[in-house]
């Protein structure tokens, strides 16, 4: 009997009870972008669709191990991240990227939920700028996200200064802003940026953060080029949001389950 491959992305994130955030919203968008996830949990939280009101780290220990077992049986592509957890859950994955170089990393570096709640503390937001941000590929922060890890309220300043200090890319995302359009905007090393635009559709969403990270991070696994991903991923979510469930009393979820068709 033949079997049948596709390419795998790494997925290490938060567990959202609610389903409109975090690792489910990974696996989601992953499978529906043709690629398989290999899930590893970073933390538990208390959490609906209006906001975090709680999260607990799992052992990093139990993550190293997962993280071993996995990477010795299966290939894998890309590796996407969200919630941490905690710095020593950070400091583990940072141990294994190091051994993992040649693997395009694409980081979601979640910090506050859309109602205002903390999926970060003080000492995770310094590993992952000091130690996590140097071996992502691109990092993909929204605008609340971007002023906090740039030290600046002017988006361009922000993100320069990222790469200063070890980002290779930024892709700065444009959803929990105003206006008609969407625009996410990729800074690197290059002297000018890159925009795109798209349709802004009613008002916030609950996971769009992590539906696009995890879409770009199933691009980069099938091959596609960084600009080409992260194309490939605003149209993905453009397409949830469309379709988007009412789930509970706060903001809708993207509809990530929809046959995607390039």
């Amino acid at each position: 009997m033949k079997h049948y491959t596709r390419p795998q992305v790494l997925v290490l994130s938060g567990l959202d009870p609610s389903g409109g955030a975090g690792i489910q919203a990974d696996i989601q968008a992953i499978t529906s972008l043709g690629c398989h996830p290999l899930p590893v949990l970073t933390c538990l939280t208390v959490q609906d669709t209006r906001n975090v009101y709680g999260a607990e780290a799992v052992n990093p220990d139990l993550i190293r191990q997962q993280l071993k077992c996995i990477s010795e049986d299966a290939p894998i592509h890309a590796v996407k991240t969200g919630a941490l957890g905690s710095a020593a859950v950070v400091d583990v994955l940072v141990e294994f990227l190091k051994q993992h170089p040649d693997i395009p990393v694409i980081t979601d570096p979640v910090i506050k939920a859309a109602g205002g709640g903390d999926l970060a503390d003080e000492d995770i937001l310094a590993s992952m700028k000091e130690r996590l941000f140097p071996l992502a590929e691109m990092i993909t922060p929204n605008g609340v996200e971007l002023a906090l890890l740039g030290e600046s309220d002017d988006p361009d300043e922000a993100a320069r200064k990222l790469i200063k200090n070890g980002c290779a890319s930024v892709l700065a995302t444009g959803g929990h802003g105003t206006g008609i359009r969407i625009t996410n905007t990729l800074y690197n090393h290059s002297p000018t940026s890159m925009s795109w635009d798209i349709e802004r559709i009613g008002g916030e969403y609950h996971g769009t953060g992590c539906t696009l990270a995890a879409a770009i991070a199933a691009g980069r696994a099938q091959g596609l080029s960084a600009r080409a991903a992260i194309s490939q991923a605003q149209n993905y979510v453009h397409r949830t949001i469309l379709h988007a469930l009412e789930v509970g009393g706060g903001q809708p979820v993207p509809d990530r389950g929809i046959l995607w068709e390039q």
